[in-house]
């Protein structure tokens, strides 16, 4: 008996002992950056016009527009070497100064934003992250120093998320994510909202391969989304309806001494929520009401070289995407008099978009913790004109092409702190 008591005694003594955990290092961060820029066409753009998409259809457009801002200055937090029992963790929270314009998006000031929130556990092979964080599509971002990170050529969204890596061997590692949609959001009957995914009831999903060997990085990957674009048919009962969309996605990177390569490709259906040149549409209407959906598909590419020997970075980036159109054709439903009752798009963008292209030259200057730089931005947009119709078959405006460029010069200085 006395034997029993020791043992059990000795066991609650060894669950009491308090757990082995190291002290964790806070680091406050952030930086001051001033853009400046000077348009020779009206962009659809945000922040103060920096974060610019596409040149809007039409001469009435093409008129030369100035401005400067140092709204995107940016503040982060980081808790870093926090250890216990072999668990290594980590947080960061970043804020910047982006939202609080007026509707013109060019008056008024700036509020403070949350741009990423989210811890990470690793231990071993594995390793997880939760909170708000980059896109596994927008992780990897071209070299250049415009607002808009590649968009709409490169995907663009922080978001909540959990993510989980495994490390199989020190070359090869398998990603998941499941994600959530809260800024970004899928575009709809109501517009953008986050809504569609909410009765959707399912998280976005991607499953990716990462490799790494020498000086090259690879990135191979799914991405899935499942919405629920409307909660109830036009009689006011629940509905069935839904859309799932895949997405393939290839990233590769190489680097040696002062120089790099970074290469992406993606073949996207829909994709407006991650703010890819995209929509759905609805392609059938069943007898119960319920409504069938086509999504859009849109291949967009990118491609940017870097040479820093020294003080001086020289960068060239390059970006081209292809709208082919919806994958079924769609239908207009009864009542439907216009083309937002039926094809719902990326706000960023328009539908009669076929194609465009952007290649932009950077210089920029290091100087410590100061960054001057210069870059020259061009971006060509081939529409369809919108008085000839949209093609129902194929989702596409295909009559009265034209191009349409803008000329973007811009300046920045920035300091790291």
């Amino acid at each position: 008996m006395k034997k029993l008591i020791g043992i059990i005694a000795f066991s609650v003594s060894a669950f009491a002992l308090p757990a082995q955990e190291s002290k964790p290092s806070i680091e406050a961060h952030g930086f001051v950056r001033n853009y400046y820029a000077i348009d020779s066409h009206e962009m659809v753009a945000l922040t103060e016009d920096f974060f610019t998409y596409v040149p809007k259809d039409g001469d009435r457009y093409e008129y030369v527009n100035v401005r400067f801002a140092a709204l995107t200055s940016r503040i982060w937090v980081e808790a870093k070497g926090y250890e216990v029992d072999g668990i290594k963790m980590g947080a960061r929270i970043e804020a910047d100064f982006y939202n609080g314009l007026g509707a013109d998006k060019v008056t008024g000031t700036a509020n403070l934003r949350l741009r990423q929130a989210f811890v990470t556990l690793s231990k071993g092979n594995w390793n997880l992250k939760a909170g708000q964080a980059w896109h596994p599509l927008a992780v990897d971002q071209p070299d250049i120093f415009s607002l808009n990170a590649g968009a709409p050529f490169n995907p663009f969204s922080r978001t909540p998320l959990v993510q989980y890596e495994y490390k199989v061997t020190p070359a090869i590692g398998l990603t998941a994510y499941a994600i959530w949609q809260m800024q970004y959001a899928s575009s709809g009957p109501a517009g953008k909202s986050a809504s569609y995914i909410k009765w959707g009831n399912t998280p976005e999903f991607y499953a990716g391969v990462n490799v790494v060997s020498g000086n090259l990085l690879m990135r191979f990957g799914l991405n899935v989304l499942s919405i629920k674009p409307r909660l109830y048919d036009a009689t006011g009962n629940f509905t069935s309806d839904r859309i799932t969309t895949m997405t393939p996605f290839l990233y590769a990177q190489w680097k040696k001494d002062a120089f790099s390569v970074k290469f992406k490709s993606l073949f996207a259906e829909a994709g407006e929520h991650i703010n890819l040149n995209g929509g759905y549409g609805i392609s059938a209407v069943n007898p119960d009401g319920s409504y069938e959906y086509t999504p859009s598909r849109n291949s967009s590419s990118w491609l940017s070289l870097k040479y820093a020997p020294g003080k001086v970075d020289f960068i060239l980036y390059g970006g081209y995407v292809k709208n082919f159109g919806t994958k079924k054709a769609l239908v207009m439903p009864a009542g439907a008099t216009q083309e937002s009752d039926y094809y719902w798009f990326s706000g960023n963008s328009f539908s009669n978009l076929n194609s465009m292209y952007r290649l932009t030259p950077t210089v920029v200057y290091n100087l410590g913790k100061l960054a001057l730089g210069l870059e020259y931005e061009l971006t060509s947009v081939e529409y369809g004109d919108k008085a000839q119709g949209l093609s129902l078959d194929s989702g596409l405006y295909e009559k009265g092409l034209h191009w349409v460029t803008n000329h973007r010069l811009k300046g920045m200085i920035k300091f790291t702190f």
